[in-house]
């Protein structure tokens, strides 16, 4: 005979056994995304006014955060060719986002706290410019980073995103606003 005791309602649980899941639905980690879909040139277009522009350029970076941070670092690696120790010190750099970034299939937890993907850009991005800075290339990486920035801007708020679901929700949530333009019926009669 087996006997089993629960909590008392309203017991607090103590901290050992409480532990933070994260929401199904929470984006903890970016998901890589199709090259080919990525690339699509029938995607694109021109947006027809500023606010749209932004509001694609919003949608695409949050869509596609994977392959623009690769691109990314492939434009800051294109414009290392000539300085070999730079090179050196990005393919260090390039291991340390492989592996903290590229290549998870969990959350990154550091001290006991789950950090999401955009903290681990961020510190990756900040290592990354100051551990090439510090080899004098400066210069050299301020305008692979203006050009980077131009072109992921120039395909954020070029490509399409009426085809992009970030998550369910939002899914859902343009299949219910697209009901909305449907004609309402509207034919009462008094009574």
């Amino acid at each position: 005979m087996s006997t089993t005791t629960t909590a008392p309602y309203g017991a607090i649980p103590s901290p050992s056994t409480a532990t933070w899941q994260p929401s199904p639905t929470s984006n903890l980690i970016a998901t890589p995304r199709s090259w080919r879909e990525f690339l699509d040139l029938s995607a694109l277009s021109r947006p027809l006014s500023y606010d749209d522009a932004m509001l694609r350029l919003r949608r695409n970076l949050n869509y596609f955060q994977f392959n623009y941070a690769a691109v990314m670092l492939l434009i800051v690696f294109l414009s290392l060719l000539w300085h070999p120790f730079s090179m050196i010190v990005f393919l260090i750099l390039l291991v340390a986002w492989f592996f903290l970034y590229f290549s998870r299939n969990s959350p990154l937890v550091i001290f006991n706290r789950t950090l999401d993907d955009r903290t681990v850009i961020c510190v990756l991005g900040f290592v990354t410019v100051v551990g090439l800075v510090s080899t004098h290339v400066g210069l050299n990486l301020l305008l692979s980073l203006i050009v980077g920035v131009v072109v992921l801007g120039l395909h954020g708020s070029f490509r399409v995103t009426e085809d992009l679901f970030l998550d369910e929700e939002s899914g859902l949530l343009s299949v219910v606003a697209s009901q909305s333009h449907l004609p309402q019926i509207t034919n009462y009669t008094r009574i």
